[in-house]
C-alpha cells in the first residue's frame, strides 16, 4: 500500500491529459447542482435569477465538460465554454459552472500554439456581443462593469501566456545545457584521443626513424622493431580503454601506470629519470588520472621537440594534492608553439577544473611543466 502511494504521482503523470483534467470538470459540475450554491456563481449584467430547469443542466454540462480537453484542444474548449457562459448569463442561471471560463482562458493562453491573435480577437468580439445582448435584455450593468470583467478575462489569458513564455524559456535553457554538455563531452573525448594517440604515435615515429640507421646491427634493429610493436599494442590497449569510458559501467578512475609510461619513453630513445614520493591516496579521484595525463603530454613533447635530451619526471603524492614536475633540458620549442596546441591547453583546463595550478614554459635552459592537483575530487 505504501509503495502504491509513493508511485501515485508517477502513475498520475502517465495518464492521458483528458483523464487528468476530468476531475476539474466533474467538481465544477457537481458543485453547480448543490442547492445551496444555486444562483451563487458569476453574475455578469445583474440579470434576474432563474430557477434550475432542464436547460440549466445542458448549460452546466456544456460549461464544464469542455474542460476535459482544455489541454488537448484548447480552442475548442474555450469556444464551447464561452458559448455556454453566454447562455448561462443571458438565461439568469448564474451557476458555479461559470468559473470554467477563466480556467479555459488560462489554458488557451498557455496551450494555443497557432492563431493566437485571431483567437483573442474572436473572443473579444464574442464578449462585446454578449455585453450588447445583456444590455438590450434589460441589464443594469454600466460600461465600467463590463470593462472591468473584460479586463479580468484578459488577465486570465495573460496568466496562461506568461506560463507559456516561462515554459518556453525553461525548455530553451535545458536545450542549452544539453548542448553545452554534448560539447563538453566531445571536447573531453578529443583530449583523451589526443593524449593517447599523440604519445604513442610520436614514440613509434621516433623509433621507426632510428631503425633506419640500424640495418648494420641486426640485433639492435630487431629490438627496435619489437619496441615499435609493443608501442603499437599499448596504443591499441589505451584506445580500448578510452572507448570503455563511454560505457556507463566503466570505472572512470582507472589510470595507466606511470612507470610503464616512463619505460616506454625510454625505449623510444629518450633518457628519463623518474622519481616518486609518497603513495597515491585511495580517494584521489580524477587527480590521479590528470597527473598521468600531465606526465604523458610532457614526455610526448620531450620526444617531439627535444629527442635525446635528458628529462626528469618527479611526482609527489600528498594527503590532499598531487604535485607533478617534468623538465627537459635543451627543448627547441614547446607544444604551445607548434601543433594544434590542444595538449598543454587541454591539461590546463583539466587541472583548472579540479581547482589546481598549472604552468608550462622555458626555465633554466629547458622546458618545465608543473602541476599541483588537489586530490579527493570526484571524477
Amino acid at each position: 500500500m505504501i509503495r502504491l502511494l509513493r508511485r501515485a504521482p508517477e502513475l498520475w503523470r502517465r495518464l492521458d491529459v483528458t483523464v487528468q483534467d476530468a476531475p476539474i470538470a466533474l467538481v465544477l459540475a457537481l458543485a453547480s447542482f448543490v442547492p445551496a450554491l444555486h444562483d451563487k456563481g458569476t453574475r455578469l449584467g445583474d440579470m434576474p435569477g432563474r430557477p434550475m430547469d432542464s436547460l440549466a443542466v445542458v448549460v452546466i454540462l456544456l460549461e464544464c465538460l469542455p474542460l476535459v480537453v482544455r489541454r488537448r484542444w484548447p480552442l475548442v474548449s474555450v469556444g464551447l465554454v464561452s458559448l455556454a457562459f453566454a447562455a448561462d448569463q443571458l438565461s439568469g442561471y448564474h451557476t458555479v459552472a461559470g468559473t470554467a471560463l477563466p480556467i479555459a482562458l488560462v489554458s488557451a493562453g498557455l496551450h494555443v500554439a497557432r492563431h493566437r491573435l485571431a483567437a483573442m480577437i474572436t473572443l473579444t468580439a464574442a464578449y462585446a456581443a454578449l455585453s450588447l445582448a445583456l444590455d438590450r435584455s434589460g441589464s443594469d450593468e454600466n460600461a465600467a462593469g463590463f470593462v472591468t470583467f473584460y479586463l479580468a478575462l484578459v488577465a486570465a489569458w495573460g496568466i496562461g501566456a506568461w506560463l507559456r513564455l516561462s515554459r518556453s524559456a525553461e525548455e530553451e535553457r535545458r536545450e542549452h545545457v544539453a548542448e553545452s554538455t554534448r560539447v563538453a563531452e566531445r571536447t573531453s573525448i578529443a583530449r583523451e584521443l589526443h593524449d593517447v594517440v599523440t604519445h604513442h604515435v610520436t614514440a613509434m615515429v621516433v623509433q621507426a626513424e632510428a631503425a633506419r640507421y640500424l640495418t648494420a646491427a641486426p640485433e639492435r634493429l630487431d629490438q627496435t622493431l619489437q619496441t615499435i610493436t609493443d608501442t603499437g599494442r599499448r596504443s591499441l590497449t589505451d584506445l580500448r580503454h578510452l572507448l570503455d569510458l563511454l560505457n556507463p559501467d566503466h570505472n572512470p578512475e582507472s589510470v595507466g601506470d606511470l612507470r610503464g609510461l616512463v619505460e616506454q619513453t625510454r625505449q623510444a630513445g629518450q633518457p628519463v629519470e623518474f622519481a616518486e614520493e609518497g603513495e597515491a591516496v585511495r580517494d584521489a579521484g580524477s587527480a590521479e588520472v590528470v597527473a598521468y595525463r600531465v606526465v604523458q603530454e610532457a614526455l610526448t613533447n620531450a620526444l617531439k621537440y627535444a629527442h635525446g635530451s635528458p628529462t626528469n619526471v618527479y611526482v609527489r603524492y600528498g594527503e590532499r594534492e598531487i604535485t607533478v614536475e617534468v623538465g627537459t633540458r635543451g627543448a627547441r620549442r614547446s607544444a604551445a608553439s607548434g601543433g594544434s596546441g590542444r595538449g598543454l591547453a587541454g591539461l590546463r583546463d583539466r587541472v583548472d577544473v579540479l581547482g589546481g595550478e598549472f604552468s608550462a614554459g622555458h626555465r633554466e635552459g629547458g622546458f618545465v611543466v608543473r602541476a599541483r592537483i588537489p586530490a579527493g575530487n570526484p571524477s
